[in-house]
């Protein structure tokens, strides 16, 4: 029976590059593992054994060119040339900690404990909008993980010192053997550390590490948004066997504001102001957050009308301009009105209503389209 291509092998094209050949055959590998094939082992190994091959060719570039020139010729010692692969060249265990170390933690350990990096701490911090324009330095508690001073990490009390896992060899991994598959697990007896300890440290228990509230200073750059990060390198948990401190990412929540609303760089707030100053025009002063401006108020100002105030705004913690202050008018109605005022109001009221469309040219255009509407629709 004639042998079927390495490209359909794997299901890759032919032009796949090497990380496209190492993944395509991990995920065939996985998927013919004896402990998802157990109804029919026989079957998982041959494909294996073809994938295998697949994969020694591929990943080779000298094969591989003789592989795409000549075809299975031009790889088959029998066939009187080309590279040869052979039946009998490598199993399993061979390209293990080449392939499949990311996943199971591979080979070669080398006779030596194995160290961990620290996790990874994330701490919330609220900001007044003030201190998020501005910047600020803030100091702030974390629990975390210290190295253990007392038996400086090493978890084993003062005076002795930790011995290698007989069971592991001190690599902190064990090797099973599952039919054709050589699989490298955590060594059980020693939970992956590579070493034991008859006489722990009273301080940690053994562990190396102790709970430990500790005070950092926070420098918060100007211009930090909501839902920001800042990260603090190595301010994480202590890391096991001597390993590296794991990261500190200081989440940033921005506390609503009573006056303004942040929009990227632009600052929002809402200016309310009078019937007689939108209709008569006037000056106002509107706080910004470095003190106060005077907004000039144009006669027959509508409500939701928009002024810009440049410059006065936000500059980005990532660069960039500045941005705006931009206020929105808001026409306040009045209330509690005594009976003289809701007299004036009446008078005035009737002193223009029989003028109304110069008065009121938005009410009037919307009472036109009104009307048109319900003609229409013949209501």
């Amino acid at each position: 029976m004639s042998k079927r291509d390495y490209y359909e092998i794997l299901g890759i094209s032919k032009d796949a590059n090497e990380k496209d050949i190492k993944k395509a055959f991990k995920r065939l590998a996985m998927k013919h593992h004896p402990d998802r094939n157990a109804d029919n082992p026989d079957a998982a190994e041959e494909k294996f054994k073809e994938g295998k091959e697949a994969y020694d060719i591929l990943s080779d570039a000298q094969k591989r060119a003789a592989y795409d020139q000549y075809g299975h010729a031009g790889v088959d010692p029998s066939a009187g040339g080309g590279a040869g692969y052979g039946a009998g060249n490598g199993n399993f265990s061979d390209i293990f900690g080449d392939v499949f170390g990311d996943i199971f933690g591979g080979g070669g350990g080398g006779g030596r404990s194995r160290s961990y990096r620290g996790s990874d701490l994330r701490y919330n911090m609220e900001l007044s909008l003030e201190d998020a324009v501005a910047g600020t330095t803030i100091k702030i508690k974390i629990p975390t993980l210290v190295g253990c001073k007392t038996c400086d990490g090493s978890g084993a009390k003062k005076g002795s010192t930790p011995t290698t896992c007989t069971t592991c060899g001190g690599t902190g991994q064990v090797r099973i053997q599952q039919g054709f598959f050589s699989v490298q697990q955590t060594c059980p007896h020693c939970h992956g550390q590579g070493k034991t300890i008859s006489d722990p440290c009273g301080d940690c228990h053994g562990q190396g590490r102790v709970e430990e509230r500790k005070t950092l200073s926070v420098k918060v750059p100007p211009g930090v948004d909501n839902g920001d990060r800042i990260r603090l390198s190595g301010e994480g948990e202590a890391g096991e066997n001597g390993g590296p401190s794991g990261d500190l990412y200081v989440q940033v929540h921005v506390k609503s504001h009573a006056i303004f609303e942040r929009d990227g760089s632009n600052l929002l707030c809402q200016v309310p102001i009078s019937v007689a100053t939108a209709a008569l025009g006037g000056n106002l002063e509107v706080p910004t957050l470095n003190g106060r401006v005077k907004l000039k108020i144009p006669a027959e100002t509508q409500t939701g009308r928009l002024f810009r105030l440049k410059g006065k705004g936000v500059k980005p913690v990532r660069g960039g301009m500045v941005g705006d202050l931009i206020c929105k008018v808001v026409i306040e109605t009045p209330v509690k009105l005594t009976s003289k005022q809701k007299e004036l109001l009446r008078d005035f009221e009737e002193s223009i209503h029989g003028d109304n469309k110069n008065h009121n040219p938005q009410g009037s255009s919307w009472m036109d389209g009104v009307k048109k509407f319900f003609d229409d629709m013949k209501l």
